[in-house]
């Protein structure tokens, strides 16, 4: 796990992404002891969704982030916002059971449109786009008969997809793999630039954001004291953490680890390189692989996903020939693009044994609340943290939020 005291943004990401700023707010020193009625810690794009969400609902809300926010795991998302879950419909049920399985997909995909209807409502300039999305058999393991059972228990759980066979797949897509499925709504975005966009409109409102470490959490009295590295105390009557990927050694889960990934941008592309349609595409494989297209025609392919890379001077070091095998994946997806990199970058993140985030309640620690995103599903669980622990802080709980807990058992 990575420790929050040995952390910065070079540790959580490396090389340069294609994303741009948005128009993020200017934070600002903290004079003293403050108090606020919730206190978010994390200014990357879940702490934005978090409090963008709250100050909509009329609390007081301040954020605290020890680094530039946006610029750590943000700044390295592919910012595919799918409701397709890293764990496939199939190897869920096998874990908990067909009903629960399926309301955690309706959730997802209920956030991703939740969030669309966000972004459009509030004309949040962050270059989204509604997308399907083509999930790929990968020939090792996961063929033909696998994605059609997949497909089958998906139209069971009223999920909207389509079972492409070969023939049809090919027909479409050009794409020459054994089988697929075809999902639409999905989306893309540039994740810095939504991130920076959420935190204006929650500054707009009256939220306080400032430059600061929090490094203690004590709970007392009904609220919970932040201390920071400054000398500084934040006590506020709820508290999200939303740290990305450094979570405090106090939150008890067994449910995750740490994890690398790389991705290349290319140069813009001809259009009519791309596969028609432009969906979001990843591979029914472990681990997969996973390309989009940009508003500029860019091709942004990642993967090569590796936990025994964690260290930011190694995962570096192997962004060369991540690179070089990423750009095969891609000559092999859509053999007549311009096969190089105009950008190389790596990430750190952190997955689950099932697929899932980390949201609600902290034991332990009445009015702290942790929000973690995880997986390739970060931004839309971010998404729906903001609403779950809303509602969670106005006492309004839905019995399948023990799905998503934060100590729930490791499957």
């Amino acid at each position: 796990m990575l420790d929050p005291q040995d952390t910065d943004q070079d540790d959580l990401r490396g090389g340069h992404s294609p994303w741009r700023k948005g128009g993020r707010p200017q934070s600002r020193v903290l004079e003293g002891d403050r108090h606020c009625e919730l206190l978010v810690v994390g200014a990357g794009i879940t702490g934005a969704m978090v409090a963008e969400h709250l100050t909509a609902l009329g609390h007081e809300v301040c954020l605290v982030d020890r680094e530039r926010p946006g610029f750590g795991s943000t700044a390295a998302s592919t910012a595919m916002l799918q409701w397709e879950i890293d764990r496939p419909l199939i190897e869920l049920t096998s874990l908990y059971g067909f009903e629960r399985a399926a309301n955690i997909y309706r959730q997802s995909l209920r956030a991703v449109t939740g969030l669309k209807e966000l972004i459009e409502s509030r004309h949040l300039p962050c270059e989204f786009r509604p997308r399907r999305s083509l999930y790929l058999a990968s020939g090792e393991g996961t063929g033909a008969a696998e994605l059609r059972a997949e497909h089958e228990l998906r139209e069971r759980a009223g999920l909207p997809s389509f079972y492409l066979d070969h023939p049809t797949l090919l027909r479409e897509f050009d794409i020459t793999r054994e089988a697929a499925i075809l999902s639409p709504g999905s989306a893309d975005a540039d994740p810095l630039c939504l991130a920076h966009s959420l935190l204006a409109e929650a500054v707009k409102r009256g939220a306080l954001l400032f430059d600061g470490e929090a490094i203690q959490y004590e709970a007392a009295g009904g609220r919970v004291a932040v201390g920071l590295a400054s000398g500084q105390t934040i006590e506020a009557d709820s508290v999200v953490m939303a740290t990305g990927y450094v979570m405090p050694d106090f939150v008890p889960t067994e449910m995750h680890r740490a994890s690398s990934s790389w991705a290349i941008a290319t140069p813009p592309q001809n259009p009519q390189v791309l596969w028609p349609g432009c969906p979001l595409i990843w591979e029914a494989t472990t681990p997969y692989f996973y390309a989009r297209t940009t508003h500029d025609n860019r091709i942004v392919i990642g993967g090569e996903d590796d936990p025994e890379l964690t260290d930011p001077a190694e995962r570096d070091a192997a962004m060369p020939a991540k690179t070089k095998r990423i750009l095969q994946q891609l000559k092999t997806l859509c053999p007549d693009a311009e096969l190089s990199a105009d950008y190389t970058w790596s990430g750190a993140f952190s997955e689950t044994a099932d697929g899932l985030p980390l949201i609600g309640r902290v034991r332990g620690y009445p009015h702290l609340y942790a929000a973690y995103g995880y997986g390739g599903n970060g931004i839309t669980f971010s998404f729906l943290a903001a609403r779950m622990i809303a509602r969670m802080i106005a006492g309004e709980d839905e019995p399948w939020y023990d799905d998503l807990a934060v100590d729930r058992p490791k499957p």
